[in-house]
């Protein structure tokens, strides 16, 4: 098989494109550098594009090598025929090469090794092959009764045949083949209480849904409540419309032996074949479902990353609390921590007003405009006296606004090896009021610094391969990173670890390097950071802005390698380097097109999409694609779920996006749900189709359980 056209086909790409890639890949180019500055060679396909690519790269080359190894220990074994060995080769799946490899398997000891070692596979070889002159069984079976190898009477020997035949029907792998497909088609999972007490799992006490109608958090929700023992579950199929089809597969009819063949083939299905396709169902069950988790998660990541800086500001963050009272931190508009400071707003009226005295005090002294607050414990407490402190601030002039932020793995960067590397005067709960600050004024710097598992916006993901996992989410990260670009003179080791061909070592090179020498005057002072070589010059350079720099070029996303054909772009149409640092050559695009795309390109020696790339970045220098994106909701007053009423209209901001609906920020503390059916009026297989993790959009409340502490929203005909 040839692994670069079934790619091409399985991805609908051109060949060729697909050729590209894998070599770029195996000469170890980064999937954001290939996807930004190899345009040309890939056609133009995106991240998402270029990763899934590498993943079925690699598991078919895993298979290839898996078809390989199978097919050496088969012929080391003196059993590999050239039927077998075509068979193993056009094998689409792992599942398919082991159902191959399984008659040839080392196992374990079985019931059918014993009988073997008793002198018993000759009968069970004369009752199988049911020929037309096969003996009765009994009669075929007396003449294998050997008390001194453990066969001592008649019944012994016809279990024994019973057990080898049963095996080998097991080991059929076009048997096998067909069951799985029945019971994909036509079987159930079922989960049962095991328990009586009520939990969580309460809806899956007594469900059967076919295995084809299963959705992703059912199977997840299910093997969870097994694992904490609260569920039980099962696979079923019709046993009466499964058998059918073994006993065509391996009974002749008018034979003498039909009936204990028939009756060794109802044993294999029920003690062999079904517990081992009920296995291996639920595994892949439950793969299919990680790895949509895992997509979501990932689809999810990427918004909330992207969410639009709100830069240049002064702003306070809140770290709400009870016992420990409310932690404070204001940072400048770089994220530099100004002040900090201690209040307790839940003691009490008294103590309440000493906080907003003490804040308001801040909020003068920097000239704080804006207010993060973090959305964990006594944070509806925190966000009423904020807005009586915005009041009282907006009474003497000043203007403030605030916005409830997630602070979602806030405490596991707070109390990390890393926060105490980058805050060792404060204590903990101060770090977490830095961080919630920093989250409002740069979501993706600050979020870098958080195990991408800790930010809190998908399902189950404790319950999934924690490798792959980790794969999908920093693979989101790093692209998100790379696609923003990051300023080197101002980047976090944590930040610049995500930049394409860095690694946490160049990262802290590069940052030791500049608290050493000072700010890097252009990208070219990047070839002296230790062990940052060539190619990962090559790989990062790109993705690097050094305002700084003499060189207008150092602060845009065009790579080294096209600042010849940028130049002569330039030149040719007419604009200088100033030109583009004073944002003067809006005509640019407009220029190259009356020349002709192609011809240019062709001049420069470039390809179009690189032109294209070019003309983009001179026109906006320093860019940021955040910027694009609606802006975050920015609140100066509050409303709580006791004044929400049925048909309200509000905005809100998606938190989060799951299989069954979308959790939207509504101002009250509490999340609203907007189930998957109140998403559209149109039919859709999963909110994502509408919606991603950070759109501000309008919802109507449907329903407001107080008790519960549950908000039902729709978004259909909310305007």
């Amino acid at each position: 098989m040839d692994i670069i056209q079934t790619l091409a086909q399985e991805l609908d790409k051109n060949p060729q494109h697909v050729k590209n890639v894998v070599q770029l890949l195996d000469e170890g180019n980064t999937i954001p550098f290939i996807a930004r500055y190899r345009k040309e060679l890939h056609g133009a396909m995106d991240d998402t594009s270029l990763r899934t690519l590498e993943e079925r790269l690699q598991y078919l080359r895993g298979l290839a090598e898996r078809r390989e190894t199978v097919k050496k220990s088969i012929s080391e074994q003196g059993k590999l025929t050239d039927e077998l060995a075509a068979a193993i080769d056009s094998a689409k799946t792992l599942a398919e090469v082991e159902d191959l490899y399984r008659p040839y398997k080392q196992k374990r000891r079985t019931h059918a090794t014993a009988a073997r070692e008793k002198g018993l596979e000759p009968l069970a070889s004369l009752l199988f092959a049911q020929e037309r002159g096969c003996p009765r069984p009994e009669d075929a079976a007396r003449s294998f009764i050997a008390p001194e190898k453990g066969v001592e009477t008649l019944a012994d020997a016809l279990q024994g045949a019973n057990d080898i035949i049963a095996e080998w029907i097991s080991d059929n792998a076009a048997i096998r083949g067909s069951l799985r497909e029945m019971l994909e088609k036509r079987g159930t999972l079922r989960s049962l209480a095991a328990t009586e007490e009520d939990s969580v799992y309460r809806l899956y006490y007594d469900f059967e849904q076919p295995l084809s109608r299963l959705q992703g958090h059912q199977i997840l929700a299910i093997n969870r409540g097994e694992k904490e023992k609260m569920l039980s579950a099962t696979v079923l199929l019709d046993r009466e419309q499964a058998l059918p089809l073994l006993r065509r597969a391996v009974v002749k009819p008018g034979s003498a032996a039909m009936d204990f063949v028939k009756a060794a083939a109802e044993d294999a299905y029920d003690r062999l074949i079904f517990p081992s396709l009920e296995r291996e169902v639920r595994n892949q069950l439950t793969e299919q479902a990680d790895e949509g988790a895992i997509g979501q998660f990932a689809l999810n990541l990427k918004p909330l990353l992207m969410q639009p800086p709100v830069k240049g500001k002064v702003t306070m963050g809140l770290d709400p609390g009870y016992r420990m009272g409310c932690k404070v931190a204001v940072v400048d508009g770089t994220g530099k921590v100004l002040d900090t400071a201690v209040v307790y707003p839940t003691y009490g009226e008294r103590q309440k007003g000493e906080a907003i005295a003490a804040l308001l005090k801040l909020i003068r002294k920097h000239g704080v405009e804006h207010i993060a607050i973090g959305n964990g414990t006594a944070s509806r407490e925190t966000e009423q006296m904020a807005v009586e402190l915005i009041r009282q601030a907006s009474a003497s002039g000043a203007h403030v606004s605030y916005m409830i932020v997630s602070e979602a793995g806030a405490s596991v960067y707070s109390a990390s090896k890393l926060a105490a590397e980058e805050f060792p005067q404060y204590d903990v709960n101060l770090r977490s009021a830095v961080s919630i600050a920093r989250r409002l004024q740069d979501p993706l710097a600050e979020l870098v610094k958080i195990d991408p598992k800790a930010i809190g916006v998908g399902q189950y993901q404790h319950d999934m391969p924690q490798k792959q996992l980790d794969d999908a989410l920093c693979g989101v990260v790093e692209d998100c990173v790379n696609a923003v670009g990051v300023d080197v003179n101002t980047a976090s080791a944590s930040l610049l670890g995500y930049v394409s061909g860095l690694n946490g070592t160049t990262a802290r090179n590069i940052v030791a390097y500049r608290e050493a020498n000072g700010a890097f005057p252009d990208r070219k002072r990047l070839l002296k950071v230790p062990k940052l070589g060539p190619k990962a010059y090559e790989q990062c350079a790109g993705f690097l802005r050094v305002p700084e720099s003499k060189n207008v070029l150092d602060n845009t996303g065009v790579h080294p390698e096209s600042y010849g054909a940028a130049e002569e772009l330039l030149a040719l149409c007419g604009f200088s380097d100033e030109d583009v640092r004073r944002g003067a050559v809006s005509q640019l695009m407009q220029k190259v097109q009356a020349m002709g795309e192609a011809a240019v390109a062709e001049k420069l020696g470039v390809g179009v999409p690189t032109l294209r790339d070019v003309v983009k970045e001179l026109m906006k220098p320093g860019r940021d694609l955040r910027s694009d994106l609606p802006a975050p909701i920015l609140r100066t007053d509050v409303l709580e779920i006791k004044d929400l009423k049925p048909g309200m209209v509000l905005s809100g901001t998606v938190r989060n996006v799951i299989d069954f609906g979308v959790f939207v920020d509504i101002g009250v503390h509490q999340d609203g749900l907007v189930h998957i059916s109140q998403v559209s009026n149109k039919f859709i297989k999963h909110p994502s189709e509408v919606v991603s993790v950070g759109d501000v959009v309008k919802v109507a409340v449907l329903d407001v359980d107080q008790k519960r502490g549950r908000i039902s929203l729709t978004m259909k005909g909310a305007k």
